[in-house]
């Protein structure tokens, strides 16, 4: 992922709120959102090169997503997979608190990252790029390519969107979060971050979502948890298009604990 939007426990009825973009290259394979065959309780997409996923949810409650840390300088070619972080978590049973704790001492292998991990009792964050494992209280966060609620402009368009949207209605309306997802306009050149990229790439990264010739936003997943155990998870698969080319669905009932 590189745009998440998180209302944990925030106001009822929801215990939990996501609103993602994950931005890729177009030429890497991924399969879109599914209950994994070798998994059953895993709902998510995957990545089809390295394994892994970059966000998901389970039958159990644990919910898991992750982007990557933009600092290309320091980027590692051998390192493992960032996904795995995301989907071992999801086939684990452990506390989240426990696993953001142990993943934490070896995170310095991987190329940089922020990670979410959480379930139904509690919501986790750890970065590689931060000062180590936080335990979050119910709120709203926003996190894109660096450290959580990092103050870039979409970052803050979003959490500001998606405030407005939880104060105005207790029944969120998907495509209302769709619509905050899919917002391409540009940044002006001197609120850009500056991240080591080309002028040219920040100005396309800015933009909540992306859009090149190679690279941009692959998906856009909405997930809604209510506090009765009911999960809807919406995911729109662009690739390579402008416009959504398969739309998955999926709504069930959270396994008693």
């Amino acid at each position: 992922m590189c745009l998440i939007f998180v209302a944990y426990k925030y106001k009822p009825p929801y215990d939990l709120v996501i609103a993602a973009n994950r931005d890729e290259f177009y030429e890497r394979p991924s399969a879109a959102a599914e209950f994994w065959k070798e998994a059953p309780s895993i709902l998510g997409g995957k990545d089809l090169m390295a394994g892994g996923t970059w966000l998901g949810v389970t039958k159990k409650g644990r919910f898991a997503a992750i982007t990557n840390y933009r600092d290309p300088g320091s980027h590692k070619h051998q390192a493992p997979s960032r996904g795995h972080l995301v989907s071992n978590f999801l086939a684990g049973t452990g506390e989240p608190v426990e696993y953001v704790r142990k993943i934490a001492s070896g995170a310095h292998e991987y190329n940089g990252f922020s990670l979410f991990v959480g379930d139904r009792s509690s919501m986790h964050y750890l970065s590689n790029r931060g000062s180590g494992p936080k335990d979050l209280s119910p709120g709203l966060y926003g996190l894109s390519n660096h450290l959580l609620d990092t103050p870039w402009p979409k970052v803050e368009r979003g959490k500001k969107a998606l405030e407005a949207l939880l104060a105005d209605s207790d029944h969120l309306r998907e495509e209302a979060l769709f619509d905050i997802l899919a917002d391409r306009s540009r940044t002006p050149d001197e609120l850009l971050p500056s991240t080591g990229m080309s002028l040219e790439w920040e100005r396309i990264l800015a933009s909540p979502f992306i859009v090149s010739p190679v690279y941009g936003t692959r998906s856009s997943t909405v997930i809604l948890v209510n506090r009765d155990g009911k999960v809807t998870f919406v995911e729109k698969v662009f690739n390579s298009n402008p416009d959504p080319q398969e739309l998955r669905r999926f709504e069930f009932m959270l396994d008693e604990p």
